[in-house]
């Protein structure tokens, strides 16, 4: 299927004789369409903004495309798909509430993990986020930041071979920079949420129940 759509978006190109900034036409209702199906890599549209506008320039575009295919399948299945998955699913809620209480705990942190790594299908990340009580700001945020560090990273390791001479000794440097940045804030959330939870226990545990004022002598 994957070399299927590589040829047929080969003739696209070819049909159209778009180049440069003009294969946008082309390439951001495929971001959109990958995003929905998951029929092909969104790599393959990476490869296709590289090999038209350059190494950084294709990076960018592959960021802003994908960042925005994704926001928009996120509102098509909040508003017009959850709804019928829930009812769907709730013959399944356990394992069902397992995909939920994941995003619930780590947030938008789950969302930037999953967008970095190839761990999970693109439209699989929106749908579940759609579905759980992730707030439309914070998707928004956690899939700029997924998208960006997904991008990155196979910018590092696919140049190498679309473009052997280039120096990518900045992009890595920048990008572990980038991920230990991202690793100080998630420790920071964590500690602060945790910290959060005691004092709240600890508050909760010391109050006096209602009747109890003036027991002791």
């Amino acid at each position: 299927m994957g070399d299927f759509i590589s040829d047929a978006i080969d003739w696209l190109l070819q049909v159209t004789s778009l180049d440069g900034y003009g294969i946008l036409l082309i390439a951001v209702p495929l971001a959109i369409v990958q995003g929905l199906l998951g029929i092909f890599p969104f790599t393959t549209l990476i490869m296709l903004y590289i090999s038209a506008l350059g190494l950084e320039v294709g990076l960018l575009m592959s960021w802003l495309t994908g960042t925005l295919a994704s926001i928009v399948i996120f509102y098509f299945f909040r508003y017009f798909v959850s709804g019928w998955v829930n009812r769907k699913l709730a013959k399944r809620i356990e394992r069902y509430e397992k995909w939920q209480n994941s995003f619930q705990r780590y947030g938008i942190w789950a969302i930037i993990f999953l967008r970095t790594l190839p761990i999970m299908p693109n439209n699989l990340i929106s749908f579940m986020s759609s579905v759980s009580r992730v707030s439309s700001p914070s998707y928004i945020l956690s899939s700029l930041v997924g998208n960006l560090s997904h991008i990155w990273l196979f910018g590092i390791i696919s140049s190498t071979l679309l473009m052997p001479g280039t120096d990518i000794k900045w992009l890595i440097v920048t990008y572990i920079i980038f991920c230990l940045i991202l690793i100080l804030l998630f420790g920071a959330f964590q500690y602060k949420g945790k910290r959060k939870n005691r004092m709240h226990a600890a508050n909760s545990g010391s109050r006096s129940l209602p009747g109890e004022k003036n027991v002791h002598l």
